[in-house]
């Protein structure tokens, strides 16, 4: 037994590493059986290991054999173990206590990839395939799904719902999928990560504003994507230059107290070069064929900045270039905001201004707070008082956490034309 305690990340590992095990196990018509047992594990876990103050010597076997006894319990209990043992070819509980190592010839390393395949069917809306595997598979909860699709919460438990209807009726397992369907999942598990990762960089969690747990595994799986013929692309690449060039800011991202720091005020010095030096090796990778992404135009704009000695000295006119290449293959009032605000830092606040005039954002941007809080700064900066108090209000408001609201409050409230 040992004494340290795990936290959150390993918990929320555990849950997608689990359910992704057993899903495969079992089939996806028992996805909810499998979900019940897992969170039953790890409660049980929780409570167990805190009463004693110690671990096992292999938490996460532990974990397994819970997880599998209740999922092959429950399946028992619906009278039908015979025939699902031999169907699913269920082993002994005590076989079982590491969980299966082997891996299918020619398939991915990862159980939770491929995983991410599966729920990535061609049959579900985009929206619903990454509210499935965000929620089964890398433990998001649902307000933090409804921040990341832009969405409501109610939305998100109806695509969930009808998501795993989807997915009990097809009984479908990673085996199943052949060279077509990986190859026209893809952009939707390459969509996952990207989500994965974005929520570690710059969480809504009200606990921490940068989860490196998550961004970390997004990395994790992205590297096992790129190194597969499946995946190994040249938006996987570019996907994943710009995840080592986000990374290589986060040892900067922070004050002492935890709080987000601005680009400008970032120590560049703590900048990682190593990751830098991926992310810009990856990125060369991805310029082969004639395949041109939303990942490599943001790529392009991680690249600007990890490049650039200053914030002052940021070849801003080529990150503007970057954006509007970005709206022109992925097109969204979101990278037009984006794109505003890089015109903004190389022409000035009223040129930033003028590139949103007569937008009309959707509800889902228009209520965010993004939105609102580049307007407070670009109508502050142009000296227009009323409409800077205005937009500044809204988005304090409506701040997805007290760290972010905390980040808004301080640039808003600055002396800075």
């Amino acid at each position: 037994m040992t004494n340290s305690a795990p936290g959150e990340p390993f918990f929320r590992h555990e849950y997608g590493r689990l359910v992704a095990m057993l899903s495969r196990r079992v089939g996806l018509q028992h996805l909810e059986a499998v979900e019940d047992a897992v969170q039953s594990a790890l409660l049980t876990a929780f409570e167990v290991w805190t009463a004693a103050g110690t671990l096992p010597d292999n938490p996460s076997a532990w974990l397994y054999r819970a997880a599998h006894n209740g999922v092959v319990g429950e399946l028992r209990q619906r009278a039908r173990r015979e025939r699902l043992a031999e169907q699913h070819g269920f082993e002994a509980v005590d076989a079982a206590a590491e969980g299966p190592t082997g891996s299918l010839q020619g398939d991915l390393e990862d159980d939770l990839l491929r995983m991410m395949f599966v729920c990535c069917d061609e049959a579900l809306p985009t929206e619903s395939q990454l509210a499935i595997a965000l929620k089964t598979l890398c433990g998001f909860d649902i307000r933090e799904i409804a921040e990341r699709l832009f969405t409501s919460e109610a939305n998100v438990y109806k695509r969930i719902g009808r998501a795993r209807s989807r997915l009990r009726d097809l009984g479908a397992l990673p085996e199943d999928l052949r060279g077509e369907q990986f190859k026209a999942r893809l952009p939707a598990v390459q969509g996952i990560l990207y989500l994965l990762f974005t929520e570690g960089y710059l969480s809504s969690h009200a606990e921490g504003a940068i989860r490196r747990d998550l961004c970390d595994e997004a990395k994790r799986l992205t590297l096992i994507l790129a190194e597969h013929p499946v995946g190994g692309t040249p938006e996987t690449f570019a996907l994943l230059a710009l995840m080592h060039l986000h990374a290589a800011r986060m040892p900067a991202r922070q004050d002492g107290a935890g709080g987000l720091l601005l680009l400008e005020e970032q120590d560049r010095a703590l900048w990682n070069q190593r990751e830098i030096q991926l992310g810009l090796s990856r990125l060369a990778e991805s310029a082969t064929g004639t395949v041109f992404s939303r990942y490599h135009a943001e790529a392009g704009v991680a690249a600007e900045h990890c490049l650039a000695p200053s914030f002052a000295q940021t070849r801003w006119d080529r990150i503007v270039e970057s954006y509007a290449l970005l709206e022109r293959v992925a097109p969204s009032a979101l990278h037009t905001l984006n794109r505003a605000v890089a015109v903004a830092e190389w022409r000035g606040a009223a040129a930033g201004l003028a590139e949103l005039e007569g937008l009309e954002p959707p509800s889902w941007l228009a209520g965010s707070y993004m939105w609102a809080a580049v307007l407070a700064d670009l109508h502050r900066r142009c000296e227009h008082h009323e409409d800077a108090g205005r937009y500044r209000e809204l988005a304090i408001a409506s701040a997805p956490s007290p760290v972010v609201r905390d980040l808004i409050t301080r640039r808003l409230l600055r002396d800075r034309r």
